[in-house]
């Protein structure tokens, strides 16, 4: 039963890490891109940062949204499958 558990806690932390990776990937890229942009011009603005990640983010979810969703939801129906036997 123990290991069940475990297994299922390691399902759901690598389901987790395959839905936000790609997104904290580009909001990582995109903030290292306006923070050398910034630190080259010297402007120091805070909205400039936040914006541009915002927007990236957005587009990601909007063009892997489904991929995202079809994860989770097979994610979820396993889980759901297998609740009777933990």
């Amino acid at each position: 039963m123990m290991d069940q558990a475990v297994q299922w806690m390691q399902a759901m932390v690598v389901t987790a890490g395959i839905i936000t990776g790609p997104l904290l990937g580009v909001a990582l890229v995109i903030g290292l891109v306006v923070g050398l942009l910034q630190a080259a011009t010297q402007v120091q603005e805070m909205t400039l940062t936040f914006l541009p990640k915002v927007l990236a983010v957005a587009l990601v979810l909007i063009i892997a949204g489904p991929w995202f969703l079809h994860i989770l939801i097979q994610f979820c129906q396993g889980a759901f499958a297998q609740a009777g036997t933990l």
